[in-house]
């Protein structure tokens, strides 16, 4: 037993021995394997070493694991440290493909390497053993200074900067060539207005305005025909005699005087002159813009041109001048007008009237105005006229003539000039000429879809304020500006349907002037209409408007005409609802009652069946 006990003890001896041998050889091995290492030793650049022989990433070694070179010191020499017995490879990333061929060499050169960012390492193999790899070694070259990429930058900022000012600088060149070239068209545009403006003034000078358009737009002028116009002739007595004796040149300033002074008198009636044909002077009114009250306005003019030679004849005798005395003679007929000639244009009339005319001129007496019957007819209300009897005419027989001796007495002022009642009688002339006008503005410039306010609506809107105004025997004063109030109130839905009323004044304002009326005049008719469309009823005048506004309603074709309404207001966007539609016309019906006496007696149908009207009518829309 103790023999056996022994035996085992001997034996767990030997194995403890064998394990301790195992492991301890284990141990050397691994010891080997540590030693077998490589790392980079040294690295020169040119004669210099930038590392110790300690090596990079050696513990204690203090080397940073980047190194940054400048681009002059970009040739560099790698020494590694290792078994002289391995062979080596080298690789350094960014530069080398792959790793380089195996070779017994611990040195690896590289030179001129290019600006970048490298990773240097190393590779060892032994016979029999795997393959070991140095730490890598990470450094920097950097580029020369003007291929840095703050250079780059640089580059660019100044190539776009360079960009940017060529730009401006071809913008600049290119907007002072426009500005030079808009300057010389500007200039240029403007002298031709400037001709434009002359020729058209010129033009003017010679014709008509309407017949200048005329000839500007088509290159001819057409003839028209003029059945109301008033011709007025003048001569000076003995004109042959005073210029055989008078200077012609003295001759000539005294004629062009008279003619200047002539020129501004019938521009101020609106009266257009023909011609003067040596001592003689034509004009005639009502053309180109025909009128009622030209031979009132002729005939005015014919007394400020008498008047003018009394003071010269009374300063001529003063002075021991000869006297220059002026027959003048007036008739009222047909004419017609237009331009002759191609190269040298004259505008001129033709026509018995002008011959009558003529034949009154040379009827009549030194100082006087000689006018025939028919213009008497037109200007008795306004003159005091002496009757000659019938005067034997040359070609025309025995004709009724009259001198016309001066402004009827209730019709002047103490300066023999037209009073205020004189200009409200011609007023009254006028408003069948601007009602005229207006008509056919309506016929010619109205929409289509104005189906209930349009000319037919303005004639009876016209109609109905002359029945109440004279059955209430309204005063000139005030049925002037009321029926003109009633002639332009509708006017405005032509140009601006939702703006109606402010339409109606403005084109009030413009078309005034043409017929002499003055500031007072519009206040006075803006205020009516803005009154009418507000439905405000202060004053008689208000409510004049009022009743010939609303006078449809209580007319028999009272449904007709809001049918023609409902189709004018839908047309225009202004009828969301045909029940909300009807509901309003039954309130204006309501509360639009006829106010003056005689509008309620005029009335054709009441307001209840009216009402009974619209009801039905209101069934047949749904």
């Amino acid at each position: 037993m103790i023999g056996l006990f022994i035996t085992l003890l001997f034996t767990f001896v030997q194995l403890e021995n064998i394990q301790v041998f195992h492991a301890t050889g284990v141990l050397d091995n691994v010891l080997q394997e540590e030693e077998i290492k490589i790392h980079v030793e040294k690295i020169y650049i040119g004669n210099d070493s930038i590392l110790p022989e300690r090596g990079i990433g050696q513990k204690g070694s203090g080397l940073p694991g980047k190194i940054i070179l400048s681009s002059r010191n970009n040739s560099l020499t790698f020494y590694i440290a290792g078994p002289d017995t391995g062979l080596y490879s080298y690789r350094l990333d960014d530069f080398d493909k792959g790793w380089n061929r195996w070779q017994k060499q611990k040195i690896k050169d590289y030179t001129n390497l290019p600006a970048g960012k490298y990773s240097f390492r190393a590779r060892c193999i032994f016979p029999g053993e795997t393959e070991v790899y140095s730490p890598s070694v990470q450094f920097k070259v950097i580029p020369v200074w003007y291929k840095s990429f703050t250079a780059v930058l640089f580059y660019i900022v100044i190539f776009f900067l360079f960009l940017w000012v060529l730009y401006e600088q071809l913008r600049y060149r290119f907007a002072r060539t426009q500005y030079m070239l808009e300057q010389i068209i500007n200039a240029r545009t403007e002298e031709l207005i400037i001709e434009k403006e002359k020729t058209e003034k010129l033009l003017e000078n010679v014709l008509p305005k309407n017949t200048a358009d005329e000839l500007m737009a088509k290159g001819k002028a057409t003839k028209t025909k003029y059945n109301f116009v008033t011709v007025l002739f003048s001569d000076i007595q003995g004109f042959t005699k005073i210029a055989e004796e008078t200077n012609p040149e003295v001759l000539i300033d005294e004629l062009d005087r008279f003619f200047f002074h002539f020129d501004s008198v019938v521009e101020k009636y609106g009266i257009e002159k023909i011609k003067t044909i040596g001592d003689a002077y034509m004009c005639a009114g009502g053309i180109p813009e025909k009128n009622r009250t030209n031979p009132v306005e002729v005939v005015l003019a014919a007394l400020e041109m008498q008047e003018y030679m009394n003071k010269l004849k009374t300063s001529s005798e003063f002075e021991g001048m000869k006297l220059w005395d002026i027959r003048i003679g007036i008739h009222t007929g047909t004419v017609i007008a237009g331009v002759v000639g191609h190269k040298k244009l004259s505008y001129d009339i033709w026509g018995d009237t002008v011959n009558t005319a003529s034949r009154m001129e040379s009827s009549g007496e030194p100082g006087k105005i000689n006018i025939s019957g028919t213009t008497y007819e037109f200007v008795a209300d306004f003159f005091d006229c002496k009757y000659r009897g019938k005067m034997p005419v040359k070609y025309k027989g025995e004709l009724d003539m009259y001198f016309v001796e001066g402004i009827k007495e209730e019709l002047r002022d103490e300066n023999n000039r037209p009073n205020k009642m004189f200009f409200l009688k011609m007023k009254k002339i006028k408003l069948a000429d601007i009602e005229e006008y207006i008509l056919k503005y309506f016929d010619d410039e109205a929409p289509p879809n104005l189906y209930f306010h349009n000319s037919s609506l303005v004639r009876s809107l016209c109609y109905q304020v002359d029945l109440l105004s004279n059955a209430v025997q309204l005063p000139d004063e005030d049925y002037i500006p009321l029926r003109l109030a009633g002639i332009f109130l509708y006017t405005g839905y032509i140009s601006d349907y939702h703006k109606a009323m402010a339409a109606s004044c403005r084109f009030m304002e413009e078309v005034l002037p043409r017929y002499g009326l003055l500031k007072e005049d519009a206040d006075s008719i803006r205020e009516l209409i803005i009154n009418a469309f507000n439905d405000r009823t202060g004053s008689i005048k208000d409510q004049i408007l009022h009743d010939a506004k609303y006078d449809f309603l209580g007319r028999v074709d009272y449904i007709k005409l809001i049918d023609k309404l409902l189709r004018e207001e839908t047309e225009y966007g202004m009828v969301s609802d045909r029940n909300e539609w009807i509901k309003k016309q039954k309130f204006i019906l309501m509360e639009n009652e006829f106010i003056t006496t005689t509008a309620r007696l005029l009335r054709s149908v009441s307001i209840e069946e009216q009402i009974v009207l619209l009801r039905e009518y209101e069934k047949e829309l749904k």
